[in-house]
């Protein structure tokens, strides 16, 4: 399968599969002519790069991940678990962080509304 077939298929730009294959995550071999051809399990692979890739995940851990997500469930180990727990624990410090800074605005803009909009006022926010 030619690149523009896989895009198709998978509804991801060619530009994209390029990226992904720099980075490891697919393989194709070249024909005579230099061209890629992609083995048909590439499509199922590129669908769970998508998934994977909307869950947050960066293409490193990424990496990881999919050799234990293809492995038959026996013989799947204990690093993927340990990925995705680190992963969930940097999304909710970025959800943390987001909280954080919605109160500063949410402080801000009340207090902005009781002044009138006219006299800048302190406003006290979480971060140190």
């Amino acid at each position: 399968m030619r690149i523009g077939e896989l895009a198709a298929a998978t509804g991801v730009s060619t530009r994209s599969l390029r990226y992904y294959e720099e980075q490891g995550l697919i393989r194709s071999r070249r024909t005579p002519g230099g061209w890629r051809d992609f083995d048909g399990s590439m499509t199922e692979r590129v669908v769970m790069i998508q998934h994977l890739y909307a869950a947050g995940l960066g293409s490193t851990t990424v990496h990881e991940v999919l050799p234990c997500l293809e492995a038959p469930p026996e013989e799947r180990t204990g690093v993927m678990e340990q990925l995705l727990a680190q992963e969930i624990e940097r999304l909710r410090a970025k959800r943390r962080d987001i909280d954080r800074e919605l109160d500063t605005l949410q402080a801000l803009r009340a207090e902005t509304a009781l002044s009138g909009g006219g006299r800048r006022g302190t406003v006290r926010h979480g971060r140190s």
